[in-house]
């Protein structure tokens, strides 16, 4: 590694060592998966809390304590046989442009997958090739089987709202809170649950929200002023050079220093005592 990239390492291994710790989830929807113990229920309320990971942090918590109220002890005995009565009990569930419509059609041909497949990691495991360097082929093809699931039930193409729940890669789009769920399902330390086992997790992509993606610029990892999955997958390898078994490994570490310490980007006396503050306040020292 150069210079730069040792100091790099450096400072992001005292942020992993300051913030990866399950006391700071209080912040984050993840909170929402460690309700559960069992892998179907983490899968379905992963999904559900990343799906939904847009918007104010409130409420964000607001919605999901709401939905998974809604859908009682165990979300995945609620997706099994997922019938009207389940149906209506959803049917006035709203978080901001997400209807309780778009919840339900996404659980019912999530559903009609698991049928098949067993669990939502089987049917992510199919989508993945050998040669795959990430998991862009497997994600693609996670999205389609589930519109095509939704088409195969209704004998009719997906509405703008679930498709919205299920961008893909092959569009263009960062793919942001699909990212972060399968962050969550793979990675297994003091944060992240991972409780999939097939999924390598040197395969997965940095989930790129507004922190990540203004701290990744101050980094250098990037200098584009738009963000894809092209933008997503250039800074996954920049992380790689430092980390590459695990190159998410910092993804949530770094997204605290925006959503606890309020960082905008600019100087702010509080900076000195930031671990990245040599690399993005040096000038301003």
């Amino acid at each position: 590694m150069s210079k730069i990239s040792v100091q790099i390492k450096d400072a992001l291994e005292k942020l992993y060592a300051r913030y990866n710790r399950r006391e700071f989830i209080e912040t984050d929807p993840l909170q929402f998966v460690y309700q559960y113990s069992e892998r179907a229920d983490m899968e379905i309320a992963g999904l559900l809390a990343a799906e939904l990971a847009y918007g104010r942090v409130r409420q964000i918590q607001k919605s999901l304590t709401d939905l998974l109220a809604r859908m009682g002890d165990s979300p995945s005995a609620f997706v099994k046989n997922l019938d009207n009565k389940k149906r209506q009990k959803l049917k006035t569930f709203k978080h901001r442009f997400t209807t309780g419509d778009d919840i339900t059609d996404l659980l019912e041909s999530l559903g009609a997958l698991i049928g098949k497949f067993g669990s939502m990691e089987k049917i992510f495991a199919a989508g993945c090739s050998p040669g795959d360097q990430n998991i862009t082929n497997a994600l693609t093809n996670f999205c389609d089987s589930i519109l095509k699931s939704y088409t195969k039930l209704h004998n009719r193409p997906a509405s703008k709202g679930l498709r919205y729940l299920l961008p893909r890669p092959t569009d263009g789009s960062a793919c942001k809170r699909l990212n972060l769920f399968l962050r969550w399902m793979v990675r297994k330390d003091d944060v992240d649950p991972g409780p999939w086992k097939s999924i390598k997790k040197n395969m997965l992509i940095v989930p790129l929200d507004v922190h990540m993606t203004r701290l990744c610029r101050i980094l250098g990892l990037y200098n584009q002023k738009t963000v894809s999955w092209e933008t997503a997958v250039k800074i996954t390898q920049g992380f790689a050079v430092l980390e590459p078994a695990d190159p998410v490994k910092y993804d949530f570490a770094l997204s605290r220093i925006g959503i606890v310490e309020d960082c905008n980007g600019n100087y702010r006396p509080q900076c000195r005592d930031c671990e990245l503050f040599g690399l993005c306040c040096r000038r301003q020292s």
